[in-house]
């Protein structure tokens, strides 16, 4: 059983990288095989064919970031700390899993209606965390905004963004990066960050 599992990982880290690289349509199971080495013919042992393999690819990423949420928000009071527990947890576990990301945002386009339907309902289960602080937020009148579900889209993306142009490499350290989101997140409420 264990090989079992060490093959259906590696047939995942395969399709991730692949998938990421070239895109969802431009891979083929002939392609995935020969990534892992193995006969085409095995990776159906493992998953039903390449529709299977991306939506849980996308599934367990959405699964792993709610685990994560619920960890970073469980003791967490008051609305301003809620809300940089989230943005503090969502750029962090992005730049961690850019690939990922990349993998959920790009070809959420190439599920078919019902695997689409369940990673968006994951999606939408995330955002509603998001949506839930800054209407708290705003009916306390600590957070300076219009419409809260736009304003939790608009940070989603501008968050979600950092995996197009952060690199590890780079003149800021991924805690630098995630403090400057943090501000700019709290700017966009009508509040001043913590060093200002």
């Amino acid at each position: 059983m264990p090989e079992s599992k060490d093959t259906k990982a590696k047939i995942r880290k395969a399709a991730l990288r692949l998938f990421a690289e070239r895109g969802y349509n431009a891979v083929s199971m002939r392609d995935l095989a020969d990534a892992v080495g193995m006969r085409q013919g095995g990776l159906y042992n493992h998953f039903e064919g390449k529709q299977a393999l991306l939506s849980n690819l996308m599934e367990t990423h959405m699964v792993a970031l709610l685990e994560a949420l619920d960890t970073a928000m469980a003791c967490v009071n008051g609305t301003r700390a809620r809300l940089e527990s989230f943005v503090r947890l969502h750029v962090a576990h992005h730049l961690s899993y850019p690939e990922d990301v990349f993998l959920a945002y790009m070809e959420i386009r190439s599920l078919d209606p019902g695997n689409r339907a369940r990673i968006v309902a994951l999606r939408n289960r995330y955002e509603h965390v998001l949506r839930g602080i800054l209407e708290d937020g705003c009916a306390e009148g600590v957070f300076r905004i219009g419409d809260s579900a736009v304003h939790a889209r608009m940070l989603l993306a501008m968050m979600t963004g950092v995996t197009v142009w952060y690199r590890d490499n780079g003149r800021l350290s991924r805690d630098e990066v995630v403090d400057l989101y943090l501000d700019a997140a709290l700017q966009s409420v009508g509040l001043a960050s913590e060093a200002s």
